[in-house]
């Protein structure tokens, strides 16, 4: 995939190339330095979260304050301006007011610094004369080969360096980059999905794309090791049309997940003033991300749900033909959600119901598809057999069912007395089960998307875990991730015959 290339950084016929976008944003993504302009020691400060926030997450490179009024911040000795820091300073933070950032801005291309985030707002977000303000910023920045993320923005989260200047606490490190136009509605959404367990590799807080626009952050996301699946919160494109062409690639590569803001008459007017952004046709931009193969979801912390089943490298399915296993209710919750998705559950053929009947309780329903145990079950070991049979089958593309449980853990704890009336399906057995259940997709390269009934013992979930058989609370939320692996399997076989 050819996506890396050069970029006319001062937009002028004859302008000097500058290096990959990947060289370009690495001092941003990877810095070894970073100075705080406008840092602070008065608490709740940006000035002074830029600076505590990288200290008390981890950062392990260099963090210089620069504030002429303080001599230390934080423990951290403080300087009057950026050009009076000895060595090279690879990113620049900037928490001051919007008038204050052309001058700050100059500085650092003196300093040959090589990348900015730029915190705060007043720019073109309010009006004609913080657009003229911008683009005087972004003007010298182009003069100084200076890439910068927002402004108006709420800064980043790099897992690569522990570069934290968004988050109270940092995320959980993942596969997942997070690319969000709304800073405040993205970190909050990145909290709810590290509550979740879902891991992030970037987060990205674009702000009002005054130079650093969502293509670029793609193509960079593109080539980065760390990075499995990205999620984009989008209210409007400054580069629609260059984007949708980097995403074609990139799909063939990596997932692309988006959930759109301003679908709505409404909504567009809100995004003009939010970030400056122009929402554009939804019909134009739905028959987009079909066209390219971006997988569009129409809840913003559903994307984080399709995303990691996506990073967990399971088998793409051949086709949306979905079998299901559970309790009865279960059964039905995902069956309808799966058919509101569009995908499958075919009936399964007599000679296969016949077989998959003497795994199943007596008083079991007939094993057409959905299968329903009846809470009756022999071990999960018998359940997971159960499984492996319907994979085997031609007209079967992939399997949502529960994880491997032990039914001991349902009630409470049995005394002595009752030791040898429990149920045979022991830890052991349930033990057992999981490392059966995690050989099943590649052995049949066909998915599993499981669910945790009731309270699946923790053992079982950290295998199935550790082998990459994504785990959900609710049907729900099964049915969408193996959705997710189906869109993202068609998407890379169109793209494939282009």
């Amino acid at each position: 995939m050819d996506c890396v290339g050069f970029k006319n950084h001062n937009n002028k016929q004859g302008a000097i190339k500058l290096n990959s976008i990947v060289e370009q944003l690495d001092p941003i993504f990877k810095p070894k330095s970073i100075a705080v302009l406008g840092a602070s020691d008065s608490v709740g400060k940006w000035g002074y979260l830029m600076v505590e926030r990288p200290l008390k997450t981890g950062f392990g490179g260099a963090i210089y304050p620069v504030n002429p009024n303080k001599k230390e911040i934080l423990g951290l000795r403080s300087y009057p301006s950026i050009l009076d820091i000895p060595g090279q300073i690879d990113l620049a933070v900037m928490a001051v007011p919007a008038p204050s950032v052309p001058g700050l801005m100059q500085e650092c291309s003196q300093k040959k610094v090589k990348g900015a985030v730029l915190i705060p707002g007043g720019f073109a977000e309010a009006g004609s004369e913080g657009k003229i303000l911008e683009n005087e910023v972004a003007r010298i920045a182009r003069a100084g080969k200076i890439r910068f993320v927002g402004p108006n923005c709420m800064g980043i989260w790099s897992a690569t360096v522990n570069l934290n200047l968004c988050f109270y606490q940092a995320p959980k490190p993942g596969a997942i980059a997070f690319v969000s136009q709304s800073g405040t509605f993205g970190g909050y959404l990145s909290e709810i999905a590290n509550a979740k367990g879902y891991g992030l590799s970037k987060f990205i807080s674009i702000g009002n794309q005054a130079d650093l626009t969502a293509s670029e952050y793609l193509e960079y996301l593109a080539e980065d090791d760390e990075t499995k699946a990205i999620v984009f919160y989008m209210e409007g494109f400054k580069d629609g049309k260059r984007f949708f062409q980097f995403a074609r690639e990139v799909i063939k590569k990596k997932p692309i997940v988006i959930f759109k803001g301003g679908s709505t008459g409404a909504g567009a007017r809100a995004t003009l003033s939010h970030t400056a952004s122009l929402a554009g046709s939804e019909h134009v931009f739905e028959g987009m991300c079909r066209q390219v193969g971006l997988i569009r979801v129409s809840e913003a912390i559903h994307a984080f749900e399709m995303a990691e089943a996506l990073v967990e490298e399971q088998p793409l399915p051949r086709g949306r033909r979905i079998a299901i296993m559970g309790s009865g209710g279960q059964g039905v919750i995902a069956t309808d959600a799966c058919a509101s998705l569009g995908l499958e559950v075919p009936e399964f053929d007599k000679a296969t119901a016949m077989s998959l009947q003497e795994f199943l309780p007596p008083h079991a329903p007939p094993a057409r598809n959905p299968i329903d145990f009846a809470s009756g079950y022999r071990t999960a070991v018998d359940e997971t057999r159960v499984i492996e049979k319907i994979l085997s089958l031609d007209y079967i593309d992939g399997v949502i069912t529960n994880a491997p449980v032990n039914p001991r853990s349902w009630g409470p704890k049995p005394t002595p007395a009752d030791k040898d009336k429990s149920p045979p399906d022991t830890i052991e057995v349930a033990t057992q089960a999981a490392h059966l259940f995690t050989t099943l997709p590649k052995k049949y390269h066909k998915p599993i998307i499981a669910v945790r009934f009731r309270r699946t013992d923790d053992r079982t979930t950290d295998i199935l875990k550790e082998a990459g058989i994504p785990i959900y609370d609710t049907p729900e939320q099964c049915a969408r991730a193996m959705y997710a692996l189906v869109k993202y399997a068609e998407a890379r076989r169109a793209a494939e015959q282009q």
